[in-house]
């Protein structure tokens, strides 16, 4: 049983003829030294247990300090790899601009191209029919009797013409 300071304090002990009685003493001293061990031995273990409770927050706050850095690096190399993509689709954008305006310059050269191309033919095309109309009408003075027939049977030259169409207009 263990006693309390209250309790020590309270105690009462029989007097004997000679003073405290012997018995009574030793066995409240035995009491007290029980409760004295007891209590001694419950402070032991519960320092031993703050000890304990201290090294694990000590392990605690070391695996924080290490969570929170981690999370740190992690958002740091989060927003490193978002700016490097933000750069590089930055970059496509910027290329696939460049390509877009390459593409439209090609384009309209070639129209160019083609326009004069097809100005040639048509010049060409022109030419050649005011040859034939040359032709007619040179044909037309030469034989005046070709007037005189109706017109569902007009000639038709059984050979081609020598030369070219442009040929003839360089002659």
């Amino acid at each position: 049983m263990a006693l309390t300071p209250v309790e020590v304090r309270h105690l009462e002990m029989r007097r004997g003829l000679f003073g405290y009685r012997r018995s009574q003493v030793h066995r409240t001293i035995e009491e007290i030294a029980d409760s004295f061990e007891a209590v001694w031995r419950e402070r032991s273990e519960l320092g031993e247990r703050v000890h304990e409770l201290e090294g694990e927050v000590a392990r605690h706050v070391e695996l924080e300090t290490l969570l929170r850095s981690t999370l740190v690096s992690a958002e740091r190399a989060a927003q490193d790899m978002k700016e490097q993509a933000r750069r590089e689709a930055d970059g496509i954008v910027s290329e696939a601009g460049a390509e877009g305006r390459r593409l439209v310059r090609d384009a309209i050269v070639e129209k160019e191209q083609l326009l004069a191309e097809s100005r040639r033919v048509r010049s060409i095309m022109r030419a050649a029919l005011d040859v034939l109309a040359e032709g007619e009408q040179a044909e037309a003075k030469a034989t005046p009797e070709d007037e005189k027939r109706p017109a569902a049977t007009t000639p038709r030259l059984t050979e081609p013409p020598s030369g070219t169409a442009a040929d003839r207009l360089a002659g």
